[in-house]
């Protein structure tokens, strides 16, 4: 991993699916300039994704196009990732869980599933509006 300061960064994007890509290479460049592996990249990328997609689709209220606001942070251990919308937030204990029986053709449920799996850390702020998402570097102590 390339030595660099830490990295801190706030970006604002449209309540619109198109920037979520543009959004998640920009974290995702940094990640690859500072040598952090593929297989860590991906993870990051997909949980990234669908939580901002998430906030598009489930965040602004009905019929309102409100920007989402991603917070991320690249230390040399961890990157954490803020993902906040404007809408109502939602209650994680209301998700339903998608590998249950009754679920499981049900599309509700899947990104959030992921998002838990794919990072180290994940907590909801209490409105729900606001995930915080970490992802840790293992193996790259004292270097960022």
């Amino acid at each position: 991993m390339a030595d660099a300061e830490d990295i801190k960064k706030k970006i604002e994007i449209p309540s619109e699916i198109k920037y979520i890509k543009k959004m998640s290479r920009e974290i995702l460049g940094h990640l690859e300039r500072l040598g952090i592996e593929e297989s860590i990249r991906f993870d990051i990328r997909l949980a990234v994704e669908e939580a901002v997609k998430n906030s598009i689709e489930h965040g602004p209220p009905q019929g309102q196009s409100l920007p989402v606001k991603v917070f991320y942070a690249i230390q040399r251990d961890k990157i954490e990732i803020s993902v906040e919308d404007r809408g109502e937030g939602f209650d994680m204990k209301k998700v339903p869980d998608p590998r249950t029986k009754d679920n499981i053709m049900r599309g509700d449920g899947r990104g959030v599933f992921l998002i838990h799996k794919l990072m180290d850390k994940v907590a909801y702020n209490k409105k729900g509006n606001k995930v915080t998402m970490t992802k840790f570097f293992k193996g790259l102590s004292g270097r960022v």
